[in-house]
């Protein structure tokens, strides 16, 4: 149990020092008092749609794509910084892993996904 106090005490830390920001922002902070700070925008514009507007489906797709495809680019990184102590192991394995991508990545092209309307 000893072996975990480090941990414990560093968690007990991280507790006090966020209570202790929220605690000075409270007491030392302005007061707000307007309604027009609870604009969801801060530019000074009124905004002209509201607020709950629903965006298409298409939107989301495009975003998870782009997210997928970025986590894609996560991942070649590491293995460039190792590619030569993998050997033709490690080249196969990626090349699989790129072949599988860019199948997918075909499929949605073919499919339409990216088509921004």
């Amino acid at each position: 149990m000893i072996d975990y106090l480090p941990i414990g005490l560093q968690l007990l830390a991280a507790a006090g020092l966020a209570f202790v920001i929220l605690l000075l922002s409270t007491l030392l902070g302005r007061p707000r008092h307007s309604h027009t700070d609870l604009s969801p925008y801060e530019c000074g514009i009124d905004p002209f749609e509201p607020a709950g507007k629903r965006y298409t489906v298409r939107f989301y797709m495009v975003a998870v794509l782009f997210i997928l495809f970025d986590i894609e680019t996560a991942f070649l990184y590491p293995w460039a910084m190792v590619f030569r102590d993998m050997g033709m192991t490690g080249f196969v394995e990626m090349a699989i892993f790129i072949a599988v991508l860019l199948v997918g990545f075909a499929y949605c092209w073919r499919r339409g996904a990216l088509d921004w309307d």
